[in-house]
């Protein structure tokens, strides 16, 4: 069986109290007074699958274990997507929407950090084809496959020469006469790419044309799909791709959006996109955290603990505060989202006007949790010294992987300008 390190220097003790059933215990003791007790439950439901999963399959986290082999375990149980229920596809969710869906990803995120960002890149293809899957018997049964785990999934829109310009593409769709398309053209970082089944991709019937684009299914084993590994040194067990599309053919039934369609396709999910890396990122910041936290009230110097330090203690104090008073934030906009799908009968029949509003709030969450994961994780490293490096522990894997979310789903850089633009348009709505 392979080991979880190669040479140990955290000491039985702590390795001990740094289990996840104690990681768990104090996670659940921080949140019980925020969630409601339906939702503590699915917490803890969660909490109990992760935990007999991780001791039933020896799994120590170790550096040669494929977490790609964990989808299909986890999706049985509905655990890989909780934000709306699947009844095309008879998996009828007692508690779904973005509340139970972060509350799911939590107990996930402090199983396996990177394992549960692979499972977040999946949603990014369950939900193309929950919206347009229009009872088409491939396209439901594609949707099975990736809400079950029986085929992991990827979305392609970034291409190595437009970054998240992700309207203006290059790569070219040419329609044929049977309702088919033709697509060739490069796309780069995609999560899950190398080990995904199904891809959703984008394309445009002429370059740079963001209202000339559509929107397609591709199972990855068709020709004309080629596909090689990015090696991502901050998480070295996710993998993701670098495809070129070459006369790669779609037939009709494949088509989720036609010529024309695709841009309006591509944003009706930047909602439960961003969002759902907020959560990723938020759920980084408790793992860390609470590593942290516990590594503290144990470790001693100076025959105390190193809680009792200033240094140590306060800056505790402040990365729990920031990281408390943001989940509430999270949480409440999560639990606004659900009411008006709810409202609304559907995420796709939110009027206009308050999606817009809800896009913006959703890059204003995506901006801080990222911030903050970065900030928390590297603080928390750094509270545990040799300890949060090494790999004994998995704060290394948090760091890691919280050096990229700031890049993912739109950067920094682009969620500060939707915010720019949007208090342009409250200016000329407010000011006469």
């Amino acid at each position: 069986m392979e080991t979880k390190f190669k040479t140990q220097v955290v000491s039985d003790e702590i390795l001990d109290k740094l289990s996840l059933k104690n990681r768990y215990s104090m996670l659940n003791n921080i949140l019980m007074p925020i969630i409601s007790p339906e939702k503590f439950n699915l917490l803890k439901e969660v909490e109990r699958f992760c935990m007999r999963f991780e001791k039933k399959n020896n799994i120590t986290h170790g550096p040669n274990e494929d977490i790609y082999n964990w989808m299909g375990p986890f999706g049985k149980q509905g655990y890989l997507s909780r934000s709306r229920a699947y009844e095309v596809i008879d998996q009828n969710y007692e508690q779904y929407g973005l509340v139970a869906d972060f509350i799911r990803f939590l107990p996930i995120d402090m199983f396996d950090t990177q394992f549960a960002f692979v499972t977040g890149a999946n949603v990014l293809c369950i939900n193309p084809l929950y919206f347009h899957h229009e009872n088409i018997p491939v396209r439901v049964e594609a949707l099975r496959e990736v809400v079950t785990g029986d085929a992991v999934g990827c979305v392609a829109i970034t291409e190595p020469e437009r970054g998240s310009d992700a309207v203006h593409q290059l790569t070219i769709c040419e329609e044929q006469d049977d309702g088919s398309y033709i697509l060739n053209g490069d796309k780069v970082f995609q999560t899950n790419g190398p080990k995904a089944k199904w891809a959703i991709t984008y394309a445009t019937a002429e370059k740079n044309k963001g209202d000339k684009m559509g929107q397609f299914l591709v199972n990855t084993s068709w020709d004309g799909w080629y596909c090689e590994r990015v090696n991502i040194p901050w998480a070295p067990k996710l993998h993701l791709g670098k495809e070129k599309l070459e006369n790669l053919r779609v037939p009709k039934e494949y088509v989720l959006g036609p010529t024309g369609t695709g841009r309006d396709h591509l944003f009706e999910g930047l909602v439960d996109e961003r969002i759902g890396i907020a959560q990723i990122a938020m759920s980084q910041c408790w793992g860390a955290l609470i590593h942290a936290m516990i590594y503290s009230n144990i470790r001693k110097q100076f025959n105390q603990e190193i809680l009792k330090f200033q240094g140590v203690g306060f800056v505790l104090t402040d990365l729990w505060a920031q990281t408390t008073n943001l989940t509430l934030g999270l949480i409440k906009f999560c639990e606004i989202f659900d009411e008006k799908v709810e409202k609304f009968g559907g995420a796709d029949k939110i009027p206009e006007g308050v999606k817009q509003a809800m896009v913006v709030l959703a890059s204003q969450l995506k901006y801080q949790a990222c911030n903050l994961s970065k900030v928390v994780c590297y603080e928390s490293a750094n509270l545990m010294g040799g300890a949060g490096l090494s790999d004994n522990t998995l704060i290394h894997d948090y760091l890691g992987i919280s050096r990229i979310q700031e890049i993912v789903g739109g950067s920094r850089q682009i969620q500060q300008y939707i915010m720019s633009m949007a208090l342009r348009t409250l200016y000329k709505m407010s000011v006469k």
